[in-house]
């Protein structure tokens, strides 16, 4: 156990204020009070409002004191709701992440764990970022992110990812994928401490075209990126129909797949362990994950049906990265 002033500091940002984080970072608190200091950045009386039953009895008290709150007080009493799609918890939303990068530019937090939230009210607040992925890449300037998902079974980074499935070959890009694979490689050394990663690519089509009789993009893209990546990867191995692919990397014959687009990655994720997914962003000049799920608005409101588990992965999880991120 790290001493206190050798803790890791993990900011929180609440996400959605009407959504399922206020709920879930309460209660992800009090399990992993000890393993690190926390800031949780949102609304406060939001975040106390829906731990009080009907009766007006406190029904989720927090017992960890460890953790400080930056109350930007952004979002109106009157009419609020839990459950709600509105442009001014949009705005919040945003706002919420704005102050974490600025947190993390004045090294006030190490990491950065972000709780859902909800692009149809980022979009009516005039925002227009796809996902949060392409928030901090443009927010940090960075210049190439990938999106890696995970759980205690497996690890998927993704080539293409919130994006049409009928424009996932046109945006099937050698150099993209070159990147993705490269920079999945370096994190599985320098955040999970691999020493020799095994890297397995899955094709985009049925087979794995079954040789160009089912599409071209296995031999048009993908083999020769890998034939230039086993210059720098020595355990490197595609392109295999997914199925394959994910099949193997379950009995751990690799450590990571690389999925050509978003679902590929997404239905084994949820039905190998649901509870423990997380995604972390990897091209950013600091940790940043979040749970494998939304903002969960149809049980919002209901304090005792949220399920913190994936929040607790996602915590712990920066803790990790940015602790082997030190040690590097």
């Amino acid at each position: 156990m790290l001493k206190l002033k050798d803790k890791i500091r993990v900011g929180i940002t609440m996400g959605d204020p009407s959504g399922i984080g206020p709920s879930i970072i309460a209660k992800a608190l009090d399990k992993i009070d000890a393993e690190a200091e926390f800031v949780v950045i949102g609304d406060k009386w939001v975040f106390e409002r829906n731990r009080k039953s009907l009766s007006g009895q406190q029904v989720g008290k927090i017992k960890n004191q460890n953790f400080k709150f930056i109350d930007l007080n952004n979002v109106t009493q009157k009419k609020f709701a839990f459950g709600k799609i509105r442009a001014e918890y949009g705005k919040a939303a945003i706002e919420y992440l704005d102050v974490a990068l600025e947190l993390i530019k004045n090294k006030d937090i190490d990491c950065l764990v972000t709780a859902p939230i909800s692009k149809e009210s980022i979009g009516l607040a005039g925002f227009n970022y796809v996902g949060l992925t392409e928030y901090f890449a443009q927010r940090t300037h960075a210049k190439d992110t990938v999106m890696m998902l995970l759980n205690r079974q497996l690890k998927f980074s993704l080539v293409t990812r919130h994006i049409a499935l009928r424009n996932v070959s046109v945006a099937l890009k050698k150099d993209k994928l070159y990147k993705t694979v490269y920079i999945t490689y370096q994190a599985l050394k320098d955040l999970f401490s691999i020493k020799n990663p095994r890297i397995v690519v899955c094709g985009v089509n049925p087979h794995a075209s079954d040789n160009g009789l089912i599409g071209n993009e296995e031999n048009r893209i993908i083999k020769p990126v890998l034939n230039r990546l086993k210059r720098l990867i020595r355990h490197i191995a595609g392109p295999l129909p997914a199925d394959v692919a994910i099949s193997k990397a379950n009995r751990k014959v690799y450590d990571c797949i690389i999925a050509m687009y978003h679902d590929q990655a997404l239905i084994p994720l949820k039905l190998f362990g649901n509870q423990t997914g997380v995604n972390l962003t990897l091209g950013l000049p600091f940790i940043r994950t979040s749970p494998l799920h939304g903002t969960a608005f149809d049980i919002a409101a209901n304090f005792s049906l949220a399920n913190p588990a994936s929040l607790i992965e996602a915590i712990r999880l920066a803790v990790k990265c940015t602790l082997n991120l030190k040690r590097a």
